[in-house]
């Protein structure tokens, strides 16, 4: 009768280690070693030069990004339309210097029956980048009119390429020139200096038949 053997707990008692199949992992070569320590190096002197490219594509980007927001238009399609549906000579800026970009045109002519009255206004970006607005109308009650001129403080008047205009100080604290001419009104106003309104005022002409 055979006598069973010691138990993995008598044989490490007695100095024997159990039997296991787990073999720990050899250690990596030189050549392991040396491919490793030369990705990480390359990585680390890569580095520098992905971040100078970045930033350098960055401000090429920047610099060749328009800085620039104003975008001109051209307000001839509006004028032709107001001219052609007004009862009246309608009379606009034109041959402005340098630096005077319209930037909006609108009428009532689209919508308007023969005989009503027809606005036309455009916007301007003056060489200053402030804002010179100018309105023609033979409508006195127009918004584009009233709310520039109702309760506007007149103070006087000023010659202007041989026309007089009434200057007002509006709500807002912006300068208006205004003058009346066979019952239509027309007026130049904006954030623009007096010298800047009194150029559109000064350019302002019969609009060509075409």
């Amino acid at each position: 009768m055979s006598t069973p053997g010691p138990s993995g707990e008598q044989a490490a008692q007695q100095g024997t280690a159990p039997p296991t199949d787990e073999q720990p992992p050899p250690p990596p070569s030189a050549v392991e070693r040396a491919n490793r320590m030369s990705a990480a190096n390359m990585i680390r002197s890569l580095l520098p030069l992905v971040v100078v490219s970045l930033l350098a594509v960055g401000w090429i980007a920047f610099r060749q990004g328009d800085p620039d927001p104003v975008r001109p238009i051209d307000p001839t399609s509006t004028v032709q339309l107001a001219a052609a549906r007004a009862g009246y000579a309608v009379q606009v800026p034109s041959e402005l210097p340098d630096g005077y970009r319209p930037t909006s045109a609108r009428t009532d002519a689209g919508d308007a029956v023969d005989g009503a009255p027809v606005t036309l206004q455009i916007g301007y970006v003056t060489p200053s980048t402030e804002y010179a607005g100018y309105v023609t109308s033979d409508d006195p009650g127009a918004d584009p009119l009233t709310d520039v001129l109702d309760g506007a403080e007149q103070e006087g008047t000023v010659q202007v390429a041989g026309e007089e205009w009434t200057r007002s100080t509006t709500g807002r604290g912006e300068t208006a020139l205004s003058r009346e001419e066979d019952g239509v009104t027309l007026l130049v106003t904006g954030s623009a200096p007096d010298a800047e309104l009194e150029t559109v005022a000064a350019a302002i002409a019969p609009v060509a038949a075409r």
